[in-house]
């Protein structure tokens, strides 16, 4: 159950959140290398997420973070499992790009690096 005071816009967050599903969807698009699109939209889609949440939920910094985290990980694990395939999506271009179809332990240190970011980010302007 969600308090009424957690539930707070937060337009800076919303504005980094815009920014980085922009730059996604730009490297869905457009980039078709074995750096960019693989891993560093990987580090992304963890702060992607990261943002959207403190978007709308006034929560502390390391608990949303390890949510992030494992949130990541269980879409991988069921990439492992191949779930798109057993859920009979395997033609659905959406659950493919969402779910994905494949499990890589890169992508676990992509989502580790991204999380990274964050608590440092947030560590950095909890500074200043």
């Amino acid at each position: 159950m969600v308090k009424s005071n957690m539930l707070k816009f937060n337009s800076t967050y919303f504005r980094l959140f815009s920014l980085i599903f922009t730059i996604e969807v730009l490297i869905a698009l457009y980039v078709h290398d074995n750096f960019v699109r693989p891993y560093l939209g990987d580090v992304l889609v963890v702060i992607l997420i990261y943002c959207f949440i403190k978007s709308f939920l006034k929560l502390k910094v390391i608990p949303t973070a390890i949510f992030v985290l494992l949130f990541a990980f269980t879409v991988e694990f069921l990439q492992y499992l191949n779930v798109v395939e057993k859920l009979g999506l395997q033609n659905s271009k959406i659950a493919r790009t969402v779910i994905g179809t494949s499990f890589c332990w890169e992508d676990i240190l992509s989502y580790i690096a991204g999380i990274f970011v964050v608590i440092l980010v947030e560590l950095f302007f909890r500074k200043k």
